[in-house]
């Protein structure tokens, strides 16, 4: 049997955190002001920069490693909340108003070189009032690019002219290649990352689609009686990329009350984005749940579990489950749910290979929306080095809409993050349409629940029908005649009118099995399932919460 890292479901409240809700409902902003971004200057040389009519601050040195030293000094001392404008104007500067504000291409970093890759820069607003200053490198020294509304278009009457010079940007995003060819990908109106809230940040995917984020660190995500942090990255260092370079490279100061932290992205626009990230954090206070490479995103319903009538569309969801690659080497999938409070569950495990959200159903017709849910990318984390023992962990949180991100999963150390502790971490992020590293398993393709019992039979009480579909080129060679067995666990109840088929759709090595799990009361039951022939095992493993109703 494959092996079995060890799972556990933590209720938490029933309600999220104020905070946790107020990071959940950023999903929308990000998506609606990721349209409303513009552009900021060209080149470094002082000629240049003048033509632009950007303004900058002095020169300051600058190296990865003097801004690992500032993180460290930052840690030794209470934390201070970054100054912001007046929230009086910001306030006004409501969802409407963000909307209406551009930032003019003509003003982009890089817009005429060097590298490919020019930057933008989102306004700041009701929902981004916390400036982030900007600075661009070059040859280890950094002028800071001094906020001027004349970079925006915004109409005579936004709050924003109110605001005073230097106010500060929100967030940033790069613009696809100046030199693509293709009109669709015109660069001044297409980008593939952006950095905005907190730190939060995302990319698209092979198939050109904003979907989850992912965010540099996340401080006690659904403890009970403490309310989540939010650390932000507070400074933001652009390095002049070579000619023709294909990558860019950015450097993030982090900050909040809990922690401060200096990290490294080098990222790489291809077939989706690889994203190389290096990262040291120094700990202020003690923190209970200390969740590294954190990813986010939304749940709401798929073909598993789906409420009546509550929305006509047949699935919603910008991811549908986690994927593991243990240390251990097993290949483990677990669906996601939308439980009826927030669920914590911990894989245990020991210098994981990684881990990552996916979205695996790419049907349009089993969403039938315009905003493509179809096209969401996964995201993968790969980790570099050892990451020695901890868990990775997923906080499923309830929700009622799409807007709200509910879906939270990170490595956890099983050491306890106290104060005064660095923790140094390396991993490369893939947004992609898939897995980076697809196993030759049998995979699992959807997770189906319905009524127990028999067709024309009264149906019994307790009971829950599951019935999976495992799709892959193992599953393709079984001799005639032959059927591949379930290996099946529950936490407890009981199996019944077990069943192996393949699916009567001439899909070569598309099998299904179905079962009966007869369970008593409402407490969550963990479940696993493979395919094996034999001794050979065909199919990844899956895992599944499953919440009696």
């Amino acid at each position: 049997m494959a092996a079995q890292p060890h799972m556990a479901y933590e209720p938490t409240d029933d309600e999220p955190p104020t905070s946790a809700r107020r990071m959940i409902d950023r999903r929308t902003l990000l998506a609606s002001a990721a349209a409303t971004a513009g552009l900021a200057a060209t080149g470094f040389a002082p000629a240049v920069l003048a033509a632009q009519g950007l303004k900058f601050g002095k020169e300051a040195p600058f190296s990865f490693e003097g801004l690992v030293a500032r993180a460290e000094a930052m840690a030794k001392s209470p934390y201070k909340a970054p100054p912001s404008p007046p929230a009086a104007i910001l306030d006004r500067i409501d969802y409407d108003a963000h909307g209406k504000i551009r930032f003019k291409p003509e003003y982009a970093l890089f817009a005429d070189g060097p590298g490919q890759f020019p930057v933008t820069f989102f306004h700041l607003g009701r929902y981004f009032q916390t400036p982030v200053r900007m600075h661009v490198v070059a040859d280890g020294k950094a002028r800071e690019i001094i906020y001027d509304e004349r970079y925006f278009d915004m109409p005579p009457d936004s709050p924003a002219h109110e605001l005073p010079a230097g106010s500060g940007f929100a967030g940033f995003r790069f613009q696809e290649s100046r030199f693509n060819p293709d009109p669709k990908r015109d660069w001044r109106s297409n980008d593939w990352v952006a950095f905005l809230g907190a730190s939060y940040f995302r990319a698209i995917g092979a198939l050109y689609q904003y979907g989850l984020s992912a965010r540099g660190i996340a401080i006690d995500v659904a403890v009970a009686g403490k309310a989540e942090e939010f650390p932000a990255f507070t400074h933001v260092y652009f390095d002049t990329p070579a000619d023709g370079s294909d990558t860019v490279t950015v450097f993030c100061l982090l900050d909040g009350p809990s922690i401060c932290g200096a990290y490294r992205f080098v990222m790489q626009r291809g077939e989706g984005v690889l994203m190389d990230i290096d990262s040291t954090v120094f700990l202020r206070k003690d923190v209970a749940r200390f969740g590294l490479a954190p990813l986010t995103s939304m749940y709401w319903f798929s073909e598993t579990v789906k409420p009546t009538a509550v929305d006509w569309r047949p699935e919603i969801h910008d991811s549908d489950g986690l994927a593991m690659w243990t240390g251990t080497g097993e290949r483990i999938w677990r669906p996601l749910n939308n439980p009826r409070h927030t669920i914590a569950s911990a894989f245990q495990d020991e210098n994981p290979r990684g881990f990552g959200l996916l979205q695996r159903d790419r049907v349009f017709d089993h969403y039938l929306d315009g905003v493509f849910y179809d096209r969401r990318p996964s995201l993968w984390v790969e980790p570099k080095g050892d990451w020695g023992k901890g868990a990775v962990e997923l906080i499923e949180i309830p929700t009622d809409d799409e807007i709200h991100d509910n879906i939270v999963a990170m490595w956890v150390p099983r050491e306890p993050a106290r104060a005064g502790m660095r923790k140094d971490l390396s991993y490369r992020l893939h947004w992609l349409a898939d897995e980076p590293f697809p196993t030759s398993l049998g995979r699992c393709v959807a997770t189906r629940l319905g009524n127990g019992g028999q067709p024309g039979q009264p149906r019994p009480a307790g009971v829950r029908k599951f019935m999976l579909e495992f799709l892959g080129p193992p599953l393709a060679t079984i001799p005639f005649g032959e059927q591949p067995e379930p290996v099946l666990w529950a936490s407890r109840g009981s199996f019944s009118y077990i069943l192996t088929e393949a699916l009567p759709n001439d899909v070569p090595g598309h099998w299904r099995v179905q079962f009966d799990l007869t369970v008593d009361g409402t407490e969550p039951v963990e479940m696993r399932c493979f395919l094996k022939l034999g001794e050979q095992v065909l199919t990844e493993t899956w895992l599944y919460q499953y919440h009696p109703f």
